[in-house]
Order: C-alpha cells, then sequence, then structure tokens
C-alpha cells in the first residue's frame, strides 16, 4: 500500500489516534492528510491551547513524550514550578518547551491567521510529513452536561479527572461551524481511503462529525470508511471512552463502537481478543476485521496501518 500516491484521509484526535495516524504516516508519508478535532481547544493563562492537534503533531514528529503519550520528550517545568509559587493555577501542566508552541500560536490567531494555516507552519518546523488540518477554523468547544453543571471540557478531564457523571455531550459552536476549506476542495478521485482512528468515539471523533455538513461529504467521497475500535475487551486503552459509554447507557465493547459509527463506516477493525464480536457486527452490515490494534512501539503503529489500508483495498467501491 505504501507505493499507491493517492491520498488516505485520517479522523484522530488524542493519543491512540495519534499513534495509528503516526503508523499511516509511515506508509503513505506526505499523501496522509489527518483532520483533527478542535473541540477540546480552549484559552488558559491567555494561550490558545489546542491539546489534540498538538498530540499528533508531536506524535507526527517522533516528539511525543513516550510514557504519557502527550506532551514533548524531555520536557522541563521550570514555569509551572514558578507558576505555583505565584499561586497561579496548575491544574493544567504546560511544560517549558510545550508553551513555546502555545505562545506562537496565541500570536499568529491574534494577527488574524487561521488555525488551519498556524497548524501548517507549526507541522513544518517540527518536520511533520502529513497535512494535518483543523476540523474547523471556527471555534467549537465540547460541553460535559453532568446534573445541573456545564462543565467545560478540559475542566472535566483534567482537573475534575474525568470524575463527574456525564449526562449529555455538547458541542457549543458546531452548528455554525464551517468545516475546513482544504476539506471542503479535496477531490473525490485523490482520495483511497477515510480511517476513523482509534480515539474516543465521543470526545475526538463525534465534534469533527458534528461540522455541519461533514457526516455527507465522507460518505460522498464514494471510499471506503474504517474505524479501528477504541475499545478492547471492554476495555479503553487510554482515556474515559468506557467510562462515558456506560454513563450514556452503552454496554463498552467493540460492538457498541460499531453501533456509534453504523451509518456512516464500512468495516471495523477489531483486537484479537474481541474476535467473538465479529458475527454479531456483521450482522449490523459491518465488514469486520480482526487483528493486534494494541500498539505499543513505532512498528506495531506500522503494522496495525498496514492492516487498515489493506481492508480498505478489499472493500474498494466500484
Amino acid at each position: 500500500m505504501s507505493g499507491n500516491t493517492n491520498q488516505v484521509l485520517a479522523l484522530a484526535g488524542g493519543v491512540g489516534g495519534a499513534k495509528l495516524a503516526a503508523g499511516l504516516q509511515q506508509l503513505k508519508g506526505g499523501d496522509l492528510i489527518v483532520l483533527v478535532n478542535t473541540a477540546d481547544d480552549f484559552e488558559h493563562l491567555g494561550l490558545h491551547i489546542s491539546p489534540d492537534l498538538d498530540t499528533v503533531m508531536y506524535t507526527l514528529a517522533g516528539r511525543a513524550n513516550k510514557s504519557q503519550g502527550w506532551g514533548l520528550e524531555g520536557e522541563t517545568w521550570s514555569f509551572m514550578d514558578q507558576l505555583e509559587g505565584l499561586g497561579g493555577p496548575t491544574w493544567f501542566r504546560l511544560g517549558d518547551r510545550d508553551i513555546a508552541t502555545h505562545l506562537l500560536r496565541t500570536q499568529k490567531l491574534a494577527e488574524g491567521i487561521p488555525l488551519s494555516l498556524v497548524t501548517q507552519d507549526l507541522c513544518r518546523a517540527f518536520g511533520v510529513k502529513a497535512k494535518v488540518l483543523p476540523m474547523s477554523n471556527d471555534p467549537v468547544r465540547t460541553i460535559v452536561h453532568s446534573g445541573d453543571l456545564a462543565i467545560s471540557f478540559q475542566e472535566y478531564f483534567v482537573r475534575l479527572a474525568c470524575g463527574p457523571v456525564v449526562d449529555q455531550l455538547e458541542f457549543r459552536g458546531a452548528s455554525s461551524a464551517k468545516r475546513n476549506d482544504e476539506i471542503v476542495g479535496l477531490k473525490a478521485s485523490s482520495l483511497d481511503a477515510v480511517v476513523i482512528c482509534p480515539s474516543n468515539p465521543y470526545l475526538s471523533i463525534d465534534p469533527i462529525l458534528h461540522v455541519p455538513g461533514m457526516r455527507r461529504w465522507l460518505k460522498d467521497q464514494n471510499v471506503p470508511i474504517i474505524a479501528v475500535s477504541p475499545i478492547v475487551a471492554g476495555l479503553a486503552i487510554k482515556g474515559p471512552a468506557a467510562k462515558i459509554m456506560r454513563e450514556l447507557g452503552h454496554e463498552p465493547s467493540a460492538k457498541a463502537v460499531a453501533e456509534h459509527y453504523r451509518d456512516l463506516i464500512d468495516g471495523l477493525m477489531i483486537d484479537t481478543s474481541d474476535a467473538g464480536l465479529a458475527a454479531q457486527i456483521e450482522e449490523l452490515g459491518i465488514e469486520v476485521r480482526v487483528t493486534n490494534t494494541i500498539m505499543k512501539s513505532n512498528s506495531d503503529r506500522a503494522v496495525l496501518a498496514e492492516a487498515v489500508l489493506r481492508f480498505s483495498s478489499d472493500l474498494k467501491k466500484p
């Protein structure tokens, strides 16, 4: 598949999505486009923070912190130490090197440069081969509703450590957001496949799909749409996906992921530990491939990416 010059579009957000995107980049290089969730973005200490964009960018650049999956490898924390000493908010930790990314992004946005161009410049500086695109240049923000509380996403995810029970997720601003112009202008004939990475379906992928016209546009490309389940043996590899699924009334499983994407995807990659669910998923009208989906190394990422592209090739639409 690596010799194919046609492009692959990946939808991603968070650590799991970034890992598969890195595997796809190993195979596709500059022919990979990664459309990234920006509903996690927020303003903190006067800075515009784009957590998913940065996680994807750092991972594709080979610079992500290996133990955390987010942030930069070899980070130092003098800024946070000083901030704590001054009595400032330290619940969202910003490394010294990471701050440079946020400062530059904030400055360029204040100058009126759209987020997509800012991201392009940052990725170029980090030596990223793939094209990384925010889902929209318009602000969309995930709000977690828990009882009478409406909690901004980073407050829920970081400060409250995903503790509150999730009753509903709101993607504020999504209804008026526009799809990234570079996605709108992409010719269908240039795409080979759409891959939904093993990102949290509710927090990372749904915001992208809530941008008006996005689902229809993806279907109209008339290429296979393949998802990789982020749920393995009833558990999320990383993050609160399983917890949120339970709280929203869904038993966490690869089958529940299939049901969530049922009207969109053609195929689902599931882990070998979930092989027993394959027949049930196929009854939903979704093709299934079973393989190891846990990515512990760069080699694992490339092997899974190759399996995804092979699956897509097998499902190629006429």
